[in-house]
């Protein structure tokens, strides 16, 4: 009986990986063995950096917090315990939105809660 090896689908994987290893520099983008390992670490990679991404975007929000807080005389933990307690339904995100490219809104609200 002859060896069955099923080119078709061997083919088919791995012009799946090459196709994922596309802009790539030099032979991570063209050779099977070097492509396979880019793409896997790639992927493991993306999978990580989807959850840090989360925890990047917090640090940024705090960040800009606390310094459009710090201008009207405010610590970010002072400023965060004021906006809990006067039960303002505001998260990180918008509060650092508003602290960039709204300060007069910022600053309502940081008058709110003093």
């Amino acid at each position: 009986m002859p060896r069955s090896v099923n080119a078709v689908a061997r083919r088919a994987r791995r012009k799946k990986v090459l196709k994922q290893a596309k802009g790539y520099f030099g032979r991570r983008k063209n050779v099977w063995t070097v492509a396979k390992n880019a793409v896997d670490k790639a992927m493991a990679y993306s999978y990580r950096d989807r959850r840090n991404k989360k925890r990047t975007f917090r640090r940024l929000w705090i960040t800009r917090i606390n310094a459009g807080a710090r201008m009207h005389g405010m610590s970010y933990s002072a400023f965060m315990g004021a906006v809990k307690k006067n039960n303002i339904e505001l998260n990180r995100k918008v509060l650092a939105d508003l602290a960039m490219n709204h300060p007069e809104a910022f600053e309502a609200v940081v008058n709110k809660v003093k």
